[in-house]
């Protein structure tokens, strides 16, 4: 090893040196994201709270209530409704984007360069506005000028949006063909990096493509599909722009998701205080799910990570 000469004749090495100066930097990197975040999240979460404890409609004077909003929110009978309908909206994305992310993930791992190609097509849908999509497929649908009328095909041709199960459907259909792509690069990305030696291993045991996919691919992508599946679930309780445009909570509440409760308590009824407090419950259940599911994978990734070291 190197050694640094020093005037009163000590040698020391170069990381000994340099390693007090390195370690005492490193938290000054962390500066600027934690700044950014103190910013533009914890001060207006906390500024949400606070407006939660109030009677404002957005132009006059912000009057102290107190708990007058989350009573009114808490006894609304339309809630529990709309927590229900987030659910079932999470629940249905999560069971149709998983499997089919998984796929098509594993698919565009392999080493053909046709699937390169394949990967940037898939991925296009997720560089698309949600309000675009949501007005595209809104179009598609009319059941007197859409895709159906247009190719005279019976089956298309129904009140797609109309109808509440339909409304489900299709919102669940779209969500899933916009954010399908983020996911499966998610893991194509794991995929990749599981040990080749593994597959090799099987193919001399004489198994075949479905036993290595589930024998190997799948159990290798555990921390995959949870850090997937959080950000499935935690996203899907901001989804607002593209249901609003597609359905606007219709018909009737069937689609109507505590993001539109939100919103048309707050700039359609201009009652701040209550969509504060809805806010709040949004970030209650989502920092609730997201450690839920940290939890499920939480000690073991830690032990991997020891054993690995």
């Amino acid at each position: 090893m190197s050694v640094i000469p020093l005037p009163s004749g000590r040698n020391v090495p170069p990381a000994a040196s340099s390693g007090g100066r390195g370690a005492s930097a490193l938290p000054w990197l962390a500066v600027p994201a934690l700044v950014f975040f103190i910013g533009f999240g914890v001060i207006p979460l906390i500024g949400v709270l606070l407006l939660s404890f109030t009677s404002w409609d957005g132009l006059g004077d912000i009057n102290v209530t107190g708990f007058d909003s989350w009573r009114a929110v808490l006894a609304d009978p339309g809630l529990p409704h709309a927590l229900w309908v987030t659910f079932l909206v999470m629940a249905l994305s999560w069971l149709v984007q998983t499997p089919a992310s998984i796929l098509i993930g594993v698919f565009l791992a392999g080493q053909q360069r046709y699937r390169a190609v394949l990967a940037v097509l898939y991925f296009i849908p997720l560089l698309l506005s949600s309000a675009a999509i949501a007005i595209t497929y809104k179009a598609l649908l009319d059941p007197n000028f859409g895709l159906g009328a247009g190719l005279e095909i019976d089956l298309l041709v129904q009140d797609w949006l109309g109808e509440p199960a339909l409304a489900m459907g299709v919102v669940i259909f779209v969500v899933s063909w916009q954010f399908i792509p983020f996911h499966s690069l998610l893991y194509q990305g794991g995929v990749r990096q599981i040990p080749r030696s593994m597959f090799e291993a099987a193919e001399l045991d004489g198994a075949g493509r479905v036993r290595k996919f589930f024998s190997i691919t799948l159990p290798q992508l555990k921390y995959t599909i949870i850090t997937s599946s959080t950000l499935m679930v935690v996203g899907s309780l901001t989804f607002f722009d593209l249901i609003f445009v597609l359905t606007a909570g219709g018909p009737g509440d069937a689609t109507r998701v505590l993001a539109i409760d939100m919103y048309k308590r707050g700039f359609q009824a201009n009652l701040m205080g209550p969509a504060s407090a809805i806010a709040c419950i949004l970030v209650l259940v989502g920092l609730v799910l997201a450690l839920l599911l940290r939890r499920l994978g939480g000690r073991d990734a830690s032990a991997s990570q020891l054993e690995g070291a």
